[in-house]
């Protein structure tokens, strides 16, 4: 596998970096995943590979692209200093947990890495202000907001925040990649949320006092907004899909940064997290998975 035909990395081999990788393969480009945790991309290996062999079982590949998937377009690598072999590098996405200083750390990175080359940098973030983020980068204005939703190879729809450095020329080439990837780009201003989770986030925190004030038991509240309201998935389902940890995490931004009382996290979210209790990914949430 030849390392310098690589355009694109992904830093972080979790779910979300792996669905990014997954998508970009799929659309016939190259891809590289970075990730420090030899685990990691074990697992990220596995997930994809196995989510390809069932697109091409269901006729949604043809075998030259599922052979171009699993042996060329993606590859991986643990160590920082690899990347200097990735000469042809354009594009860093970045997609590390929901957490503004490991966010920081790694643009600090990628700067002392790339030092001496253009790159543009975006970051799969869910709530953490872009401007500020960008204002670590070396080049401000090619730094961007590109927020994916889950399952990336499914769900349709991309995020584009631009910060108040960003230049046109890089808004554009996002929006143009998102296309490409077959996702409908919609933008956003910078501001805590932005608006999916601007919207998302306070209702799953609601259905969360639902349940702690016992208005109704899990399960009827999830029905509440499937039955009546037309929702594929109820609110603490979904939010056990995305984790509890990430739901408070972008409670609290959201809190911090806005200042209104209604943003406050739920105490039994809180709770929840603090129990270790995280959704489907530790295996206990809301419900428990086996």
């Amino acid at each position: 596998m030849n390392l310098q035909n690589k355009h694109i990395l992904i830093i972080g081999a979790g779910t979300m970096g792996s669905g990014i990788a997954q998508t970009i393969a799929c659309s016939n480009s190259s891809v590289c995943i970075l990730d420090t945790s030899l685990d990691a991309i074990n697992r990220s290996k596995s997930s994809i590979y196995k989510k390809v062999e069932k697109m091409y079982k269901k006729n949604l590949l043809s075998k030259t692209d599922y052979d171009s998937i699993i042996t060329d377009r993606i590859s991986w690598i643990s160590n920082l200093n690899d990347i200097n072999k990735l000469y042809n590098i354009s594009k860093v996405i970045e997609a590390a947990t929901e957490n503004e200083a490991v966010k920081i750390k790694l643009i600090q990175l990628v700067n002392k890495t790339f030092e001496d080359k253009d790159i543009f940098y975006a970051s799969n973030t869910s709530s953490i202000s872009i401007t500020r983020m960008a204002s670590y980068f070396k080049n401000p204005e090619k730094f961007i907001g590109l927020h994916f939703m889950n399952p990336v190879p499914y769900m349709k729809l991309v995020e584009i925040i631009p910060g108040l450095q960003t230049s046109k020329d890089t808004i554009d080439i996002f929006q143009d990649f998102a296309k490409n990837l077959g996702k409908t780009p919609i933008q956003s201003l910078d501001q805590p949320g932005f608006i999916t989770n601007r919207i998302l986030m306070p209702m799953i925190n609601e259905a969360f006092y639902a349940l702690m004030e016992n208005i109704g038991s899990a399960e009827n509240i999830d029905l509440s907004m499937k039955l009546g309201c037309g929702f594929p998935m109820g609110p603490l389902t979904l939010a056990d899909f995305i984790g509890l940890d990430t739901c408070l995490y972008i409670m609290q931004v959201l809190h911090k940064d806005i200042g209104e009382d209604k943003y406050r996290a739920c105490p039994l979210l809180k709770q929840y997290v603090d129990a270790g209790w995280t959704g489907q990914k530790s295996g206990r949430g809301v419900y428990t998975y086996k």
